[in-house]
């Protein structure tokens, strides 16, 4: 460590940051052919794959790289087969990690698991968490053992399923293990057996693994910011996601399509109000929720939690994501930073809040 500077009136010592990464192919144009889109904004569109829908551009890694740089020393390392030499060589104080991986239900957990081997900190979840929450059914079990609000649903890897085994349509059909939106298209939104049967096949297929199939819930989506650890994790501004706002005929969810196609830099989507524009009663429970999703799942530093209300206007956990999607251009819809913004934290500010709060967990400051 050498030199220092101060964050909330707090003297940190200018730490060695590895910033470790997985970024997306340069040739990569999301060229390759997924499944069918089965809206007419869509199929004017050219195909896309989600492969690597997970892992950072460019940009975004060099804006963290410049964030950190400006208090700290910096070496960039990517994620792959030679990481492990690469990290031990750096000696890093600690490491700020973005890495999503690529192979294995376990990847999100990797990188951290080798730097637990090697005794090195690192921003973020643990194996264990970051492994439950990419796994979504079993975050959903955890979540109904402690009376968290989750739509009904069920895993089934049997492309000929018959029935719906008591849920009530319309249904959601995902992939069990992916983030970032991958797998899930207009068409998951499913209305009858005959829908159901087809989605399930093409997860099962496409994706290697099984399906799980939700209870669609018809209210208001939102997304929330978390930061800290224990009694000190904050709850940022809640961001809202307005479906009325979607083009005309467009399935009313966060699919792949909304998220990577429509939605753009050169013509974002207008749909994000940040602060959530509701009630005292209904912010509070969203918060409440959120942070007893966040506290059982044990997070650690940073996560960001959706949620959509039920039929009875009740918050339901969507989905955890401890590893958030931090995009730093303001004119691109990326809802941590968005929160971050709405709470006063520049894209610098929030980035190093968070290695602040790592630092402070590891006993480093």
């Amino acid at each position: 460590m050498e030199g220092e500077f101060i964050i909330s009136s707090i003297i940190v010592d200018r730490l060695n940051v590895v910033l470790t990464f997985n970024v997306k192919p340069e040739s990569d144009n999301f060229s390759e052919s997924v499944s069918p889109f089965h809206n007419i904004h869509s199929q004017n569109s050219e195909k896309k794959t989600d492969t690597y829908a997970e892992w950072d551009t460019w940009e975004t890694i060099h804006a963290l790289r410049d964030a950190l740089s400006a208090r700290h020393n910096v070496t960039l390392v990517e994620a792959n087969e030679d990481f492990i030499y690469k990290v031990k060589e750096a000696e890093p104080d600690i490491v700020f990690n973005v890495a999503e991986g690529l192979n294995g239900i376990s990847r999100e957990a990797q990188i951290p698991a080798i730097l637990e081997m090697l005794g090195i900190p690192y921003t973020g979840s643990d194996p264990q968490t970051l492994s439950i929450c990419l796994d979504k059914a079993r975050t959903k079990e955890i979540l109904s053992y402690y009376n968290i609000k989750n739509a009904k649903f069920f895993i089934t890897d049997d492309v000929n399923l018959s029935d719906s085994r008591g849920l009530t349509f319309p249904l959601i059909v995902k992939p069990i293990c992916e983030g970032s939106s991958k797998g899930i298209f207009s068409s998951s939104f499913v209305k009858n057996e005959s829908e159901l049967k087809s989605e399930v096949a093409r997860v099962v297929n496409e994706y290697n693994q099984e399906a799980l199939v939700e209870e669609f819930l018809s209210g208001k989506e939102f997304t929330v910011a978390l930061i800290g650890n224990g009694a000190e994790t904050e709850v940022l501004p809640i961001v809202e996601i307005n479906f009325n706002e979607f083009p005309k005929d467009f399935t009313p969810i966060y699919s792949y399509e909304a998220k990577w196609i429509i939605d753009t830099k050169e013509n974002p989507l207008d749909v994000f109000t940040c602060p959530a524009k509701i009630d005292k009663l209904l912010e509070e429970k969203i918060k409440k929720t959120a942070l007893a999703a966040y506290k059982i799942l044990r997070c650690k530093d940073w996560s960001r939690i959706d949620i959509r209300l039920d039929n009875d206007g009740e918050p339901n956990v969507i989905e955890i994501n401890p590893l958030p999607g931090i995009l730093p251009n303001p004119e691109e819809n990326s809802c941590y930073p968005k929160a971050a913004r709405s709470a006063g934290l520049d894209y610098s500010s929030m980035i190093n809040k968070v290695l602040l709060v790592a630092a402070k967990r590891n006993n480093l400051l």
